[in-house]
């Protein structure tokens, strides 16, 4: 049995003993309209929602950028008002010309008390208005094991009259193709397809005076190389990572290509630069060394059978971050521990199992270890247990990269967290090789309910002793105030260089 799942039962009933209030308030405001993560097809909006029972006003944010509204920072503040709407897309509000197709709009509503200082900071929420061309392909692109009877599926494009669909096995036959099928729906049956194979996809969208040429999207059916680790299309990775896939059922061995032109790693061969060698079963994995920061790489993995013939892989994409990487808990799985290529998040986050004197347990008592609803950014998170009858719960990581802190003239620790309001409110705080510690500045830190982000001053650990060009390990905990319990979720740990 997991050591987690003898650890989880009897800290679940004392959860369960400790959680018995209900909170009939409701503090925030709710039912937004549009709902979150709407597609619409306006070049104006009209946003509203329901406000909590505290609120005698509302601080509005809107803006492009996820960050910035959830922090409130650039020019994301729109205001103060009384009202429970507003409009996005008008002469005199926010983007003035109109809304712009292809783009998603961020939100967020904050309730303000009739003392005009107590805020209640609320949720971040979204709006997607429509592309012009042809967008959101189901399967996602650069899907594998997709069922080899699922129908294709897209959004329309805005605005267009009707599409013409491309498919086929070869991306060179897919992406040069013309005079396609016209089609009206948004849907499409290819038939049964063969197993262990790569197929691609392009969908034009007709608006009567022009065609707009669709992206190239593809997708593997069950048996083909995939689960690229970095996911397809993901974002602020690390400088520093290893690249891996999962075997295709048939092959000896693969070939690997990697490069920053995608055209030049779709179209490589063995003989080009983007070849990077060939891996053996049991070796699917490549590191490219250090790469730049805020750049986008392409990488190809193709099958080679046992007779030699090759089945050339589809292209994957992801971009490295421009600041430091410390934690996106992207890369942890769930892969039975002792087995190549495991990486169970509680066995690189040291928690509280088996230690008297720490009340903490990060990751779930069976798969998946890693949070994978709540989350700030990518696909995980780590959600942290606490229970301080000890008097404290902490989880620590040993770094390996970055461990300069001064590259690039990073000065801010970001820590993104959030809680929930059944949480006792302990003292939040972050520790660096294992002496310097920095408390959160708000006593209720625990009980925040949406995602919150924490900046640090770097100085601040190198005045309290920190070499900060040689930081070994990163410890994230709650210290007792009450001797109470709760559940912490944590999510993209970096370093950020100062403001441009």
């Amino acid at each position: 049995m997991s050591k987690k799942l003898i650890y989880l039962v009897p800290f679940v009933l004392v959860l369960a003993m400790l959680n018995t209030s209900v909170v009939n308030a409701i503090d925030l405001s709710t039912d937004p309209d549009p709902n979150d993560g709407a597609i619409l097809r306006d070049t104006f909006v009209g946003i509203s929602w329901v406000p909590g029972d505290y609120a005698a006003s509302h601080d509005v944010y809107v803006g492009e950028n996820y960050d910035d509204v959830a922090a409130g920072t650039g020019d994301t503040f729109r205001g103060n008002q009384v009202s429970t709407s507003f409009a996005v897309g008008f002469p005199g509000f926010p983007y003035p010309d109109g809304v712009v197709p292809g783009t998603t709009y961020y939100w967020r509503i904050d309730d303000v008390e009739a003392d005009g200082a107590t805020t209640h900071k609320g949720p971040v929420w979204s709006f997607l208005i429509a592309a012009r061309n042809a967008f959101n392909p189901d399967p996602v692109d650069g899907a594998d094991s997709v069922d080899p009877n699922e129908a294709l599926s897209w959004e329309l494009g805005y605005g267009a009259i009707l599409h013409y669909i491309y498919f086929g096995d070869d991306y060179d036959v897919v992406s040069n193709a013309v005079g396609g099928m016209p089609w009206g729906a948004s849907t499409y049956s290819p038939g049964t397809l063969d197993l262990g194979k790569i197929y691609y996809w392009r969908v034009d969208a007709f608006h009567g005076v022009e065609t707009i040429k669709g992206e190239i999207w593809s997708f593997s059916t069950p048996g083909a190389v995939g689960s690229p680790m970095p996911s397809q299309g993901a974002v602020n990775v690390s400088q520093v990572l290893s690249l891996t896939w999962a075997a295709s059922d048939s092959a000896a061995s693969h070939q690997v290509y990697f490069g920053t032109d995608k055209d030049a790693v779709q179209s490589a061969d063995t003989g080009s630069p983007e070849y990077k060698g060939s891996k053996n079963l049991g070796s699917e994995s490549y590191d490219p060394g250090k790469l730049e920061w805020d750049t986008a790489y392409y990488w190809r993995v193709d099958e080679v059978k046992a007779g030699g013939a090759t089945q050339k892989g589809m292209p994957w994409s992801f971009t490295t971050a421009d600041f430091l990487v410390v934690d996106d808990f992207e890369s942890y799985n769930d892969i039975e521990e002792g087995q190549p290529g495991s990486n169970r998040i509680y066995n690189a986050w040291l928690d509280g199992f088996g230690d008297q004197t720490n009340g903490s347990l990060v990751g779930y008592a069976v798969p998946p270890f890693a949070e994978q609803t709540i989350v700030h950014g990518g696909n995980q998170s780590m959600p942290l247990e606490y229970n301080n009858l000890a008097g404290k719960s902490e989880a620590t990581l040993t770094l390996t990269y970055p461990r300069d802190w001064t590259e690039k003239g990073v000065n801010t620790l970001t820590i993104w967290f959030r809680g929930e309001a059944a949480n006792a409110a302990e003292t939040l705080y972050v520790t660096l090789n294992g002496s310097a510690t920095v408390n959160h500045d708000n006593p209720d830190a625990a009980k925040t309910a949406s995602w919150t982000r924490w900046d640090i001053d770097l100085q601040v650990f190198a005045d309290r002793g920190v070499n900060l060009t040689n930081v070994n390990t990163i410890t994230l905990g709650l210290r007792s105030v009450t001797g109470g319990s709760g559940m912490m979720y944590f999510d993209d740990i970096d370093l950020y260089p100062p403001a441009p």
